[in-house]
């Protein structure tokens, strides 16, 4: 299976999940009338398309990430990747909570698990041992940079800049010193844009350090095959 069609594969499920349903989501949000603008209880008239997407995708996203995970547990050969989907099913587990909380108190639909998606783990049902820990190793890299890019787009870029130096060398890739430095949202009028935004603020370090633990763990066992 080629990497890329792991990423296809969750954006066809999210717009799959998002075709489904955009009609039940606008309808059962309809704002009651007198009700204030901005308010918890009517924030449906101000989201926008791009904020829908957001949430269905990085759901998505969490939601295959966790199945993969788990899979890992059960068919990994090495220590290193089980100890690696350990930590996925952790740090995406408190990811989810946190996005279903945020999207809860301003009536943001999102997609059930299994709702309408294939389970990427299927894509690796053939695998096993060492075939499985590469592969999982290899998509693991390109999921996270792919959320990683995803979250940067609703972060401050000149913060952004400066955090990034600050946990590598730009000129090696290694990890540099660490600073104490906050990663900050992009701000936005719209108070929905703007809870979004600092979710994507807050989970960025830890899915920055998913994709550098990712980047290692495909070094590692590319090393271990070379040199066994």
């Amino acid at each position: 299976m080629k990497r890329t069609s792991f990423l296809s594969m969750l954006l066809a499920a999210a717009v799959t999940t998002a075709c489904a349903g955009d009609a039940d989501h606008n309808r059962a949000n309809q704002p009651a009338a007198g009700a204030a603008v901005g308010t918890s209880g009517d924030t449906a008239r101000d989201v926008s398309s791009g904020d829908r997407d957001f949430v269905r995708e990085v759901t998505s996203a969490n939601t295959a990430e966790m199945q993969m995970a788990n899979l890992a547990l059960q068919r990994a050969a090495d220590s290193d990747v089980k100890k690696f989907a350990q930590m996925m099913v952790t740090d995406h587990t408190q990811a989810g909570t946190k996005m279903r909380a945020l999207a809860s108190q301003h009536n943001l639909a999102i997609p059930a698990a299994g709702d309408g998606e294939k389970n990427p783990a299927e894509a690796f049902a053939d695998k096993r041992g060492a075939d499985f820990d590469r592969e999982y190793a290899d998509t693991m890299v390109d999921a996270h940079q792919d959320m990683v890019d995803k979250l940067e787009s609703r972060i401050d870029k000149d913060t952004l800049a400066k955090w990034k130096e600050s946990h590598t060398n730009p000129a090696t890739g290694q990890k540099g010193k660490v600073e104490a430095m906050t990663v900050v949202a992009e701000k936005s009028d719209n108070p929905v844009t703007l809870a979004l935004n600092q979710w994507a603020a807050e989970t960025y370090p830890v899915a920055f350090a998913h994709l550098q633990a990712a980047k290692d763990l495909q070094k590692g066992l590319e090393s271990r095959r070379s040199n066994p």
